[in-house]
């Protein structure tokens, strides 16, 4: 097989990627991977097959072939080469690294996984999976204490935290096994269990064993970190891990950070029974997020009787006992906040430092974390990395995204860029917080003239029906286009909604775009469209279904 790549004019969208592909898979080509935004398409032909055919074939389909460039095949100087004990060796356990092994797997490789401690990585087993079946219990039990219905008689008792978390820990096994231990047997790839360390630019030490590879993917993940605040490592302190292992409520919480990891787990014990304190070091909650969302989720959480410490210094932190005392100075006064547990969520660090990269030729950024190019290659060309160990965007999403990308360059012999532009992010608090794209701020730096929309969620009738009217959806478009830049909402299942939003800034679509899409009425994502409406109409004064206007204009 050889290996082309070719510049193909007049694909717009996936969908022509999709017939660019069944148009060269039809005289035989294999590997095709086609882009719209890169305007070109790689694919492998059999020797037989002559480039002219490729483009007969795509020129048929109706688009416009260009330069074409035979690639050297990096799958086949792979492949070819049996002097390593494995063609791809993947450090790590998690969603890159299982996405990774799959599709290696699926170009013909041999390949192992090296995990040190529990197969499935953060998301699963600390993470994603235990945080957000716990704060489904927080939420019911809160409705239960405070619904917002006349008529009916609903209540709370104490919370049995041991019972919960038991039935967590059996969700997280049960997910563990279904979705990564048993897909090793499923994809036939190897589990070495132990930890891997670097002993040259080919080689780690696992166990004292040697082991060699043609390829490498370093997908280690991150862990809680903790700041440098006097007598924090004499303290009984809690971690985003351990919290989530507790057995009982305790009577008062405190939190020392309040990104989007301080803000769900302070509001999930809030909502079991605790008085919860959130301290932070900004004057701005979300300062990254615009004024308007800040505002906003401040108020909710506020509103349901979370305290908020803003703009602390921190001094010291002691114990007394089973007490804990946060020291700060706020507003030129000290503070003293007391409470039976303190949990720190100041940020994560990458795991590296066991790794010896150094032996490896791979580089590290200042904060340790594994720096990569844009096809996910350190500064050794035959190691990659992805996921939270870069510190790039922590999502499991966008981890198995760039395994993916990984095993399809590193084995693949593709050259695929990386594309993370348009990456959604949502915070499970309640209101839960969504957002895709640029703030304001961020397009203004970018050069946009920018025009905005901010419709408060009381104008939005599924909010107004569920009694839960605090939140807000903000568009942020470009002036002259009116180009969709970015969507940023506040309010109930707000993660469900951006998925829509994030398709239109992915592909571009326009405010009259959306102000043309009819949406479900009593839906949240109604409030997509008629935060597009009222960037030219003030929806108070429209009918329910807002519809309407799609016809009258």
């Amino acid at each position: 097989m050889n290996k082309f790549k070719i510049s193909i004019q007049g694909m717009t969208c996936t969908g022509c990627e999709e017939h660019v592909a069944v148009a060269l898979e039809n005289i035989g080509a294999k590997n095709i991977e086609a882009s719209f935004r890169r305007g070109e398409a790689v694919f492998e032909l059999p020797e037989d097959i002559g480039v002219e055919t490729a483009k007969k074939a795509i020129n048929e389909a109706k688009y416009h072939p260009g330069e074409m460039e035979e690639l050297t095949s990096s799958r086949e100087n792979v492949m070819a080469d049996n002097d390593s004990d494995y063609d791809l060796l993947i450090i790590g356990s998690g969603g890159a690294a299982f996405s990774a092994a799959i599709k290696a797997i699926g170009h013909g490789a041999k390949v192992a996984m090296i995990e040190r401690g529990t197969v499935g990585g953060t998301c699963v087993n600390t993470g994603c999976v235990p945080s957000k079946t716990l704060l489904r219990a927080g939420e019911i039990n809160h409705l239960a204490k405070v619904n917002p219905f006349t008529g009916l008689q609903t209540y709370s008792g104490e919370v049995e935290l041991a019972s919960l978390i038991k039935q967590k820990n059996e969700l997280v096994s049960e997910l563990r096994n279904q979705k990564y231990v048993d897909l090793i047997d499923e994809y036939g790839f190897d589990l070495i269990e132990g930890e891997a360390k670097f002993i040259d630019k080919n080689t780690v030490d696992v166990n004292g064993e040697k082991l060699s590879a043609k390829r490498f993917l370093i997908a280690t993940g991150a862990s809680p970190s903790s700041p440098p605040i006097s007598g924090l490592e004499e303290v009984n302190y809690l971690t985003s891990t351990t919290l989530l292992e507790l057995k009982k409520v305790p009577k008062r919480l405190t939190v020392i950070g309040s990104g989007y990891i301080g803000m769900e787990l302070g509001q999930l014990f809030h909502n079991l029974g605790s008085e919860v304190t959130l301290m932070q070091r900004s004057e701005r909650l979300l300062k990254e997020y615009d004024p308007e969302i800040s505002e906003t989720v401040e108020k909710a959480f506020v509103g349901k009787g979370i305290n908020l410490v803003k703009g602390a210094t921190f001094e010291r932190v002691e114990q007394d006992g089973e007490l804990k005392r946060v020291y700060a100075t706020v507003d030129g006064k000290q503070k003293v906040i007391e409470s039976e547990e303190l949990l720190v969520a100041t940020g994560r660090k990458p795991n590296t430092e066991s790794l010896n990269l150094s032996a490896a030729g791979v580089e590290v950024g200042s904060h340790k974390e594994i720096k990569i190019d844009d096809y996910a290659q350190t500064s050794n060309e035959k190691i990659y990395a992805a996921g939270d160990v870069t510190l790039g965007s922590q999502f499991v999403y966008v981890a198995a995204y760039e395994g993916g990308i990984i095993a399809d360059n590193a084995i693949g012999g593709l050259k695929r860029k990386l594309d993370l532009s348009v990456v959604p992010g949502v915070t499970f608090t309640n209101p839960s917080i969504a957002t895709v794209g640029l703030t304001k701020e961020q397009a203004e730096q970018k050069g946009y003239e920018v025009k905005k929309s901010v419709l408060p969620l009381d104008a939005v009738p599924r909010a107004i029906v569920n009694h839960e009217k605090t939140g807000v959806f903000k568009l942020v478009a470009d002036a002259e286009t009116l180009k969709v830049l970015g969507v940023h909402v506040v309010a109930e299942n707000a993660g469900d909604v951006i998925y829509a939003a994030t398709l239109a800034v992915k592909f571009s679509l326009t405010v009259e775009d959306l102000h043309e899409s009819l949406a479900p009425y009593l839906t949240m994502a109604e409030g997509l469209k008629l935060a597009a409406l009222t960037f030219d109409k003030d929806v108070s004064k429209l009918s329910c279904c807002a519809g309407w206007l799609n016809i009258v204009g």
